[in-house]
């Protein structure tokens, strides 16, 4: 696949979908909600940023530089991108009837998974596995 958003968008599904599935294990195993997002969400994170390193950005930045900077990355596009996507459900639906507002989340999780990707995607390419900019470091 040629480009680093397409190669991002499929590390995503991968992502995703192991993520998704070690949820619906644990949750089915063990009944706990908490227990059960949080450990498929570290490993779709662990699956993300191995893929992201090795095949979207072909990245040969530091690891010990790198994870930190994703980690952030990954948390700052998280609480901005689902923030700003429930202020907009909430704005938008409330400018239609009053019948579609019980749906502000649903809409709000959609907006925010876009807002995410995006931002997550330039977070990556620009701070997570930028060599330009750790060859800058290295040198100053």
């Amino acid at each position: 696949m040629k480009g680093y958003f397409g190669r991002f968008l499929v590390v995503g599904l991968i992502n995703t979908g192991v993520g998704l599935s070690i949820m619906y294990v644990l949750l089915h195993l063990f009944h706990h909600y908490w227990i059960a997002t949080f450990v498929g969400n570290a490993a779709g994170a662990v699956v993300s940023y191995v893929l992201n390193r090795i095949f979207t950005f072909k990245s040969g930045v530091d690891v010990s530089k790198s994870i930190l900077r994703f980690i952030l990355v990954i948390g700052v596009c998280y609480g901005l991108s689902y923030y700003i996507g429930l202020q907009v459900s909430s704005w938008l639906l409330h400018q239609l009837p009053a019948v579609v507002r019980p749906f502000k989340k649903d809409v709000g999780i959609l907006v925010g998974t876009g807002l995410y990707t995006l931002l997550n995607y330039t977070g990556q390419k620009y701070v997570v596995f930028n060599e330009k900019k750790e060859a800058v470091a290295i040198h100053d």
